[in-house]
């Protein structure tokens, strides 16, 4: 058991998971403070909120969760703090790209309580904890492929940014500064810089400069499209 305090978030919407999974952290692991949410939005604004959270566990099939790749900015941006993915997925893919985003273990959900308990000890402890039967899986090639679009492909990754995004887009592609976007949608400049590497990474961008300009091409090809549906309905 975990002998010092420590702060866990549960990013989760099923409610009745979040409860269980609290329950382990606070009775087996010896957690005294969880912070619960239902998004990936809720999770980095906590995240970007707080400096004394230890462990970050993200569910893959919450809202504003396009696939695991999307906590490649978590990682980035709390490179302190454990992150780990409990999940209901067995797949390949899933696992391997959340290997890939750096979180520091691959949990599922059907686990006993016991067996996920010390999934998470493992992962506290420093270790990257996967799935014992990740050999036995199917291989990639058998697998549906992803709806992950490549880097330049701006519009197809449109569909993928949360609505927390679009809005930190929007002032972006205005010119606003961290600083001027926190203020108008009232979250601290940590969470905006939060916000924007994970858009970045949505985007396939490296940069503001390059975000604006793909933001610019892509609120023009929305407000188009807007325009395109309404002459049509009016014919």
């Amino acid at each position: 058991m975990l002998s010092d305090t420590r702060v866990v978030l549960i990013a989760d919407d099923d409610e009745f998971f979040r409860l269980a999974l609290k329950s382990i952290l606070v009775n087996i692991l010896g957690f005294t403070h969880v912070l619960e949410t239902g998004s990936l939005d809720e999770a980095l604004e906590r995240l970007g909120d707080r400096t004394d959270i230890a462990l970050a566990l993200f569910d893959l099939a919450m809202p504003g969760m396009e696939s695991a790749a999307s906590l490649g900015a978590v990682r980035e941006c709390f490179p302190q703090i454990k992150v780990a993915v409990v999940t209901g997925s067995r797949r390949r893919r899933d696992i391997l790209l959340a290997l890939e985003a750096g979180v520091h273990g691959y949990v599922h959900k059907g686990l006993g309580a016991p067996e996920l308990a010390r999934a998470l000890e493992k992962v506290m402890d420093g270790e990257i904890y996967v799935p014992a039967s990740l050999a036995d899986l199917p291989a990639l090639s058998d697998e549906a492929p992803t709806s992950l679009a490549p880097p330049g492909a701006v519009h197809g990754r449109a569909a993928s940014l949360t609505p927390r995004q679009r809005e930190v887009l929007q002032l972006l592609v205005q010119g606003k500064s961290n600083k001027e976007i926190a203020r108008n949608l009232n979250l601290g400049e940590g969470t905006v810089k939060i916000h924007l590497a994970s858009l970045f990474r949505n985007l396939g961008v490296n940069n503001r400069s390059a975000a604006a300009v793909a933001g610019l091409h892509l609120l023009a090809r929305e407000d188009q499209d807007r325009r395109h549906t309404r002459t049509s309905n009016l014919g």
